[in-house]
């Protein structure tokens, strides 16, 4: 599965909250629920590299404010 370009993480936390809204309310067959899992699986390892890169982000505009 893949990621829209300019997906924004608020967009993805969105569409995980409502995957998992889903799962819990309805009752999808398995083909469904495995598609459903997949894509969560992209959804949450997308935004855990995106917390890490904005961590790094802000690391190197913190030393780089201890420089000056």
């Amino acid at each position: 599965m893949t990621i829209k370009k300019g997906l924004s993480y608020k967009e993805a936390i969105n569409e995980i909250e409502d995957i998992l809204q889903q799962i819990e309310n309805e009752d999808p067959d398995v083909d469904q629920l495995s598609e459903k899992v997949k894509r969560l699986s992209t959804l949450v390892s997308w935004c855990r590299e995106k917390l890490h890169n904005t961590e790094d982000e802000i690391e190197k505009i913190l030393k780089e404010i201890e420089k000056k």
